[in-house]
């Protein structure tokens, strides 16, 4: 449960450290990179407690994360990049608790 709380958390704190001016909807747009756990779907069982989402989803592969660092680098995408960027992180911490 503290996983998808700091899934909510991290963007909001960059949002407001990076962002302030456009707070609501750099959060918003990081919030929808959550999206991205729709791989989780095609898994069997859909969760599983023990098994680390990095390299084993989809949108979890290491050519994936390659790309969402590739969108840090370009201002349209940049946010969208963040929130991914941050997601893999966050994720890649849980497969170690």
């Amino acid at each position: 449960m503290f996983h998808i709380f700091l899934h909510f958390l991290v963007p909001a704190i960059v949002a407001v450290v990076f962002y302030r001016k456009t707070l609501l909807k750099a959060w918003l747009i990081m919030m929808a990179t959550m999206a991205v756990d729709l791989d989780h779907l095609l898994a069997v069982p859909i969760y599983d407690p023990n098994r680390c989402s990095i390299g084993f989803h989809p949108l979890h592969s290491y050519y994936a994360i390659g790309v969402y660092v590739i969108l840090l680098f370009f201002p349209k995408t940049r946010l969208v990049g963040i929130g991914l960027v941050i997601h893999m992180i966050l994720d890649y911490i849980d497969c170690f608790m």
